[in-house]
């Protein structure tokens, strides 16, 4: 039996790789974890888990600047050079770079580290600082794994020129299309759960409230439209919550944008929604997308890595540059026409079939089997 360490926070671990842990443990790999707490989520994880895999905890941060991550490092360390693992996979960016300096010394061992990239802090259009640090930074620790594992397009393009024996890529963590799927019986109970006329245009979107997801430009864009019968609902938290809210009284959208926090019935609600809105700056291959394609839904998105491996303008959605006017005349499109809406839905929920979770986590599988054989 394989011994595999996966290293992640526990924010990632409880909301994309459960079914990894569960289907590799179920196939033949002993899997231990080690994540940095930055979500509070460890319970959770513990529960979802019931004893499949031991937990340890690193002491990491999510900034790469703060001198608390030399505790993360040795905790790393610690549990690496004790534990004889045939394989370390490895997320994200500072979980990432301690984990494979941490792995030096079990690489000459004979270790395999493998480095799944969610999407990197550097890419077109990201700020010129973040190239400045994180892209040195990520092509000097390639040279520290096997291989890296990316999930879109131009990250793939990317890592190829970096250090690593070997770059794959995969269809994403994976989307459950048994749970997210239109349902007409769903629909109606839950517009009457949210309050929707049978005249109301329902707009979704899902994801932490921060500057980066930039719901503030679909609240503008709903301004513009200036449609009384439009209904804007936010799942998630963050940072952002109070400017937002702010921005949508001083929109006079009040009544028509709600905030729903974190929920866990996201499948029920884009069952009951019209469109899905995704306007994110930054993307690896966005998860909520892939569900509410899988929900039927239409999309407007931004153009940027991972939306762009989704969604294909004007089949899928309308991809735009972000420009609240634009959104705008988007969103207007698929208020007019139903037939389109059912048109765009249809079309997703064939194009996310290749990024089912059994592909993902088959994949992943795939991977670390033949990783031993990386120099052969």
């Amino acid at each position: 039996m394989k011994r595999l360490l996966l290293t992640c926070t526990d924010l990632m671990a409880i909301q994309f790789l459960v079914p990894h842990v569960k289907y590799l443990s179920s196939h033949g790999f002993s899997v231990e974890l080690a994540c940095s707490v930055v979500g509070d989520r460890l319970g959770d994880l513990h529960r979802e888990l019931d004893g499949i895999a031991p937990i340890h905890t690193v002491r990491l941060v999510r900034s790469p600047f703060s001198p608390a991550n030399r505790h993360g490092y040795g905790d790393l360390k610690r549990i690496i050079d004790g534990g004889s693992y045939d394989i370390i996979w490895t997320n994200e960016p500072v979980m990432g770079v301690m984990t494979r300096l941490a792995a030096r010394g079990a690489r000459r061992r004979g270790t395999r580290v493998v480095y799944m990239v969610h999407g990197f802090h550097f890419y077109k259009g990201a700020p010129l600082v973040n190239w400045m640090i994180y892209y040195p930074v990520e092509k000097f620790c390639s040279r520290f794994c096997d291989m890296i594992i990316t999930i879109n397009e131009e990250d793939h393009r990317r890592a190829a020129t970096f250090h690593a024996k070997r770059v794959e890529k995969i269809p994403g963590v994976g989307v459950n299309l048994d749970r997210f799927s239109p349902d007409v019986n769903t629909r109606s109970e839950w517009r009457k759960k949210l309050g929707l006329a049978d005249d109301d245009i329902a707009l979704l979107t899902v994801g932490e409230l921060h500057k980066g997801k930039n719901q503030q430009t679909v609240i503008r864009a709903i301004r513009k439209i200036n449609n009384p019968h439009i209904r804007y609902f936010l799942c998630g938290k963050g940072e952002e919550e109070a400017n937002l809210k702010k921005l949508a009284v001083g929109c006079g959208l009040k009544k028509q944008v709600h905030f729903l926090g974190y929920r866990r019935d996201i499948a029920e609600i884009m069952c009951a929604c019209d469109i899905f809105a995704f306007l994110s700056l930054r993307e690896g291959l966005p998860r909520a997308l892939m569900e509410s394609m899988a929900s039927g839904l239409p999309v407007v998105c931004t153009g940027i890595r991972g939306n762009v491996d989704l969604i294909e303008d004007g089949k899928g959605g309308f991809v735009v540059p972000g420009d609240a006017g634009e959104v705008a005349d988007a969103i207007k499109k698929l208020i007019d026409s139903p037939g389109l809406r059912a048109e765009m839905g249809a079309c997703n929920e064939k194009a996310v079939e290749i990024f089912k979770e059994e592909n993902a986590v088959e994949a992943v599988e795939n991977i670390m089997r033949s990783v031993k054989y990386i120099d052969e």
